[in-house]
Order: structure tokens, then C-alpha cells, then sequence
């Protein structure tokens, strides 16, 4: 009986031992996968600020909130779109809708010919350009009068918000003694618009009659009259 008690002891024992061995195999496993995963998360937060795990989710920014802040914080896609506007704004040509036009009487005393300036000021809360020539159109009691242009250069120029430049309109004098040809108006298009601005005429109050061979009345370059130039 005593050798058959030592022999059940022996045997709960060595089950004993062969469980804690069990055990101890288990608990290895798990320490290398928590291992594993610490050291996997450690690497994607490393000088990414967490953007690779959010990577790992698509490409795309709206999967990654934190990527999309840090690019509009350090002046990436949000400020370049913005330069790219104010850019295009500077730019762009001259509206008609941005204009303050006048005409002001501008003839010297003994000129062979009167002169009108009229006048471009920029209203439009932003540098424009302007190049080429206006169009202008003198109405008579006779039908409308196209100026032709005078043929000088016409040089592309920005006009500054607030800014203004003027052109010369050059017409002959009516000094025939005749009634002549009453002009009753004056209608200017600025270059590459359609949208034109009526205003009175501030010149002589007639033209000479003629043979119909070609306008009388011309058109100046911008910055051909007044002080030559935007200001």
C-alpha cells in the first residue's frame, strides 16, 4: 500500500510539472505578442505625428484629420490656393464695372485741332491691366462716329487700385463758318470689353462737315494725354 501511495504522489507531480510547463509556454507567446505590438505601435508614431497609422486607413486626406491641419498650418494647399487667387486678380484686365471714366475738355489755345481726355480711374479694389486702345464713339445729329486709332504704340500697363490714366481724343475744329455737324454725345468702351459708358461731350459743340472720305475724329494709346501715364 505504502509503494502504491508513493506512485499515485510521483504521478500528481510530475502532472504538476507538466502543467506549470504548459503555463509558462502560454504566457511566453502572449509577452512576444504584447511585445510586438508595442514596438509596431512605437515605430508608426515615430516623426509622423501619428499620420502612418492614420495612413494605413487610405490615401486620401479626409482619413487623415491630422495631416490636413498640419498642411493648412504651415501654409500648404489652403494658402497656396489663396496666393493663386490674389495672383490672378492682380492680373486680370480692367472691368468697365471698375472704372470711373470722365471726359474734361483738354484743347491748348492755338491747337489746329480740339482734344478730349478722357480718364480711366480703378475702382475696382484691385491692381488691373489695361492694353490697347478704348473704343470711342462720338454721336452726331448726323449718326455715330467711330474714332480711329492714332497709331502710336500702345503699351500694356497696370492701373493701380485708386490709380488713373488718360488718353486723348483728337477732332477737327469746325472753323468754316458753318453750322457743321452737332455732336450731342460720347460713348467709350475700355480695351477688351464690351460693356461701353456713355458721358456728355466736353468738346467744341460741332464738326466740320466732310467729304466722308474717313473719320476726322481719332484715338489716342492710353497715358496719351493728361500726365502720359498711370498715377
Amino acid at each position: 500500500m505504502r509503494v502504491r501511495k508513493l506512485t499515485f504522489a510521483a504521478l500528481a507531480v510530475a502532472a504538476g510539472l507538466s502543467l506549470t510547463a504548459c503555463d509558462g509556454d502560454d504566457d511566453s507567446g502572449r509577452n512576444d505578442s504584447s511585445s510586438s505590438s508595442s514596438s509596431s505601435s512605437s515605430a508608426g508614431g515615430s516623426g509622423s505625428g501619428g499620420t502612418e497609422q492614420d495612413g494605413g486607413k487610405g490615401s486620401s486626406d479626409k482619413d487623415s484629420p491630422g495631416k490636413d491641419s498640419a498642411a493648412k498650418g504651415s501654409g500648404g494647399q489652403g494658402a497656396t490656393a489663396g496666393s493663386g487667387s490674389d495672383a490672378d486678380a492682380k492680373g486680370g484686365k480692367c472691368r468697365t464695372d471698375e472704372l470711373d471714366v470722365t471726359a474734361s475738355d483738354s484743347t491748348i489755345d492755338g491747337d489746329t485741332e480740339g482734344t478730349v481726355a478722357v480718364t480711366f480711374k480703378n475702382g475696382g479694389g484691385r491692381d488691373c491691366t489695361l492694353s490697347g486702345y478704348a473704343g470711342v464713339d462720338l454721336k452726331t445729329a448726323e449718326g455715330d462716329l467711330s474714332a480711329r486709332r492714332s497709331g502710336e504704340r500702345a503699351t500694356p500697363m497696370t492701373l493701380k487700385d485708386g490709380g488713373s490714366v488718360s488718353f486723348g481724343v483728337t477732332y477737327p475744329v469746325n472753323d468754316s463758318g458753318g453750322s457743321g455737324v452737332r455732336v450731342t454725345g460720347l460713348v467709350v468702351t475700355p480695351p477688351g470689353e464690351t460693356k461701353s459708358v456713355g458721358l456728355e461731350w466736353p468738346g467744341a459743340a460741332t464738326l466740320p462737315v466732310t467729304d466722308g472720305s474717313g473719320s476726322p475724329v481719332k484715338v489716342g494709346p492710353m497715358g496719351s494725354a493728361g500726365q502720359g501715364g498711370a498715377n
